[in-house]
């Protein structure tokens, strides 16, 4: 019994050294390709800020967000899902997931946005036609229990873009590492998003995929139904994330305040929830005269059925519209 739980503590100790490592090496800043990648899933997530990598659930659409929360998802769940974005763009998604033995699952999911067709014309305006641009990617996701309260996951994406002819593939991975105390109702979590890059770029420039690293926790109050989380988003790029266009210099809490997300949720009971987030990024992304004073704010629910289960949720992702997020899974 000793040896076996030393075994199972190298295994873990091994898994965080390589994905800190791994993380750290390929987060950098720049310009970024393949931003769709970015863009929420999950009602659930979209609900409490639209990042959120800790909320243990039987939800499938969270696995979007950290694959080491594959392992709360039941054998054989079945789940598609819409986002009303921009005017004229579809973003949608699918996926399955499947148990492997007594502490490993895995899922294949695919990702597809399509921006809507835009007129082409020459250097005199005259139009000359319609173009079209679209993103995808398809991803399998590998989750592994390390011990009773840790678990480890790993999502390999192939990614590819088509933009009015131009064509290019990525590949990228997704690690994730979820620790939860089931009797204090606690969760932690660590993930680094979209490692790798471009094997066929648009052009003759390599572009850089939207890689991110993030770290949360979600904690239940011990005598109210109530959830709380908090997530710092976009710790890859410290200082470029701040929108500021005064020049002025920037203190520490105002940067850290920039890379926050919070969120609260509300379950009276097993069958549904009621969820609200506030995004600092995006409220000061999106600050511009005259908008909503709303910018940054988020809020949804589910209805959480026997077989069933049904999400949606209500953001803003760009100055332009809001976003609604739709959810439909059943366990088959």
């Amino acid at each position: 019994m000793l040896v076996r739980k030393m075994i199972l503590m190298k295994k873990e100790l091994t898994f965080m050294i390589l994905l800190l490592v791994s993380g750290f090496s390929l987060a950098q800043n720049g310009t970024t390709v393949f931003n769709f990648l970015r863009l929420p899933h999950s009602a659930h997530a979209t609900a409490l800020g639209g990042e959120n990598i800790t909320t243990i659930e039987d939800d499938l659409t969270l696995v979007f967000h950290n694959p080491a929360l594959l392992s709360n998802v039941s054998d054989k769940t079945l789940n598609l899902n819409y986002t009303s974005y921009i005017e004229g763009s579809k973003v949608a998604s699918a996926a399955f997931s499947r148990q492997f033995g007594e502490r490993s699952a895995w899922a294949a999911f695919v990702q597809y946005m399509d921006y809507g067709d835009i007129v082409e014309t020459d250097e005199a305006n005259n139009e000359l036609g319609e173009l079209s641009a679209k993103d995808m990617a398809f991803m399998g996701a590998y989750n592994y229990l390390l011990s009773d309260r840790w678990s480890g996951g790993v999502t390999a994406k192939l990614i590819h873009g088509n933009y009015a002819g131009y064509t290019s593939y990525a590949i990228g991975v997704d690690l994730g590492i979820n620790y939860f105390h089931e009797e204090s109702d606690f969760s932690a979590s660590l993930t680094f998003k979209n490692l790798g890059g471009q094997v066929k770029t648009f052009d003759e420039e390599h572009e850089k995929l939207p890689v991110n690293v993030q770290l949360g926790v979600t904690k239940r109050l011990a005598h109210a139904p109530i959830r709380l989380s908090v997530t710092l988003d976009d710790l890859a790029h410290w200082k470029s994330a701040y929108y500021n266009p005064s020049g002025k210099k920037v203190g520490f809490g105002d940067l850290l305040l920039n890379h926050m997300v919070f969120g609260v949720e509300v379950m009276p009971g097993d069958l549904f929830y009621i969820a609200a987030g506030y995004n600092c990024k995006r409220a000061n992304d999106l600050s511009v005269e005259g908008g909503s004073k709303w910018t940054g704010l988020s809020i949804g629910g589910g209805l959480q059925l026997k077989r069933i289960k049904l999400g949606v949720a209500y953001a803003n992702y760009h100055t332009a519209a809001s976003s609604l997020v739709m959810n439909f899974s059943v366990r088959l």
